[in-house]
């Protein structure tokens, strides 16, 4: 029943709004439209306003909140929500999309498809719209569509989970085969540290300086980075100091970040680096400033509860091979599940994301589109 060129079409068309993180206006304001002709009734929250509040990045864009559809069911099953993103990483600004005669879909190169999270947003429209065409029964359908997702899911920790009926969602947001799903996912803490030194001529006098980026070389040197264990990995991703060669350096910043499947290891790794810091600056007679963030919190959902059963059901008869696994990605998922949604994240047609390479093709546009009504349509 899936309208495969209608869904293609509609794909295409959201991929030509410049919907960068904190640039979703457009975006919204279509699927606003979109969703009001489907039966939904729409709220957008202030998220949009209170993002721009607090962050600097958040520019001059005209705010845009996360976006809230209910489809009142035409049954007394349980409540179903769908979500998918509505931003898009960077390079984003003038996206068109190109199908060649095989049905693959690309940018035409100088940025993103934006099918994360695209994709997953044509297929949870394409689902709905066979519903009400066919007169199909379901039970009450919520859609959500967060902003700022790209950014730690900023959109969706703002979110009134009050208003939200459901207690089971599948989110459309992961790469792989359709029939995919992640069960876990990551805590994941971002850190930045400074650390001060004392700054002195370096060729004249150097014994009367503290060299900050000598402090955070030694503490780093004593880090195990990478896998940690078989949960949990760290990462010292960027470093930056000095004023000139000939300046005994007295600042030096470090930014990091530690993922763990369970998140009291995340927790043990961060006050272990924090400490191997601390102990090395004191060492050398330096002082440090340290700012961490909890960005999303570490979630497992058993194979054993309904919303994977379901999953699995409908994977089965439409010939999906309807498997799980772990993520050591985050996504609004690590908010839901937070609140007391138990979701899993489902895959839905996107390939090499972020990355001026990616790509869907139409047939898993299709298969994605097959799982979201399989999943929100009634089984009595």
């Amino acid at each position: 029943m899936i309208h495969r060129s209608r869904l293609v079409s509609q794909f295409k068309k959201m991929v030509e709004f410049d919907s960068e993180t904190y640039q979703e206006r457009e975006i919204a304001d279509y699927l606003t439209g979109e969703l009001k002709q489907l039966g939904f009734e729409v709220w957008e929250d202030d998220a949009g306003y209170r993002l721009k509040e607090k962050l600097p990045e958040y520019g001059t864009a005209a705010p845009t909140g996360n976006l809230y559809g209910f489809l009142k069911g035409t049954s007394n099953s349980s409540p179903i929500l769908l979500s998918a993103h509505m931003d898009t990483v960077k390079p984003g600004i003038g996206k068109r999309a190109v199908e060649d005669e095989q049905g693959m879909i690309t940018s035409e190169g100088d940025t993103v498809l934006g099918a994360d999270d695209l994709s997953g947003i044509a297929a949870i429209l394409e689902a709905v719209r066979v519903i009400r065409e066919n007169n199909l029964p379901h039970p009450d359908i919520e859609v959500l569509f967060p902003v700022a997702e790209e950014n730690y899911g900023k959109g969706s920790q703002l979110i009134d989970y009050s208003k939200i009926k459901s207690k089971q969602a599948y989110v459309f947001d992961l790469s792989g085969e359709i029939g995919l799903a992640a069960t876990a996912a990551p805590t994941l803490l971002s850190f930045k540290i400074e650390v001060k030194g004392k700054t002195a001529h370096a060729g004249f006098c150097p014994q009367l300086g503290i060299n900050a980026i000598e402090i955070a070389a030694h503490a780093i040197s004593q880090l195990k980075q990478g896998w940690v264990d078989e949960d949990t990995t760290v990462n010292i991703g960027k470093i930056s100091g000095g004023k000139q060669t000939n300046i005994v350096s007295d600042e030096c910043v470090v930014l990091g970040e530690i993922r763990s499947l369970k998140d009291h290891k995340a927790m043990e790794e961060w006050n272990k680096l924090k400490e191997t810091f601390e102990r090395t600056a004191v060492s050398y007679g330096g002082s440090l400033e340290i700012v961490f963030e909890k960005q999303i919190e570490a979630y497992e959902i058993g194979d054993g509860e309904e919303v994977v059963e379901r999953f699995k059901r409908v994977c089965r008869s439409l010939g999906l091979k309807g498997t799980t696994q772990y993520t050591l990605g985050g996504s609004d998922n690590n908010h839901f599940v937070r609140n007391g949604i138990r979701g899993i994240v489902v895959a839905c047609g996107m390939n090499e994301v972020h990355t001026p390479k990616e790509f869907t093709t139409a047939e898993e546009l299709e298969k994605s589109a097959l799982l979201a009504l399989g999943l929100i349509r009634d089984e009595n």
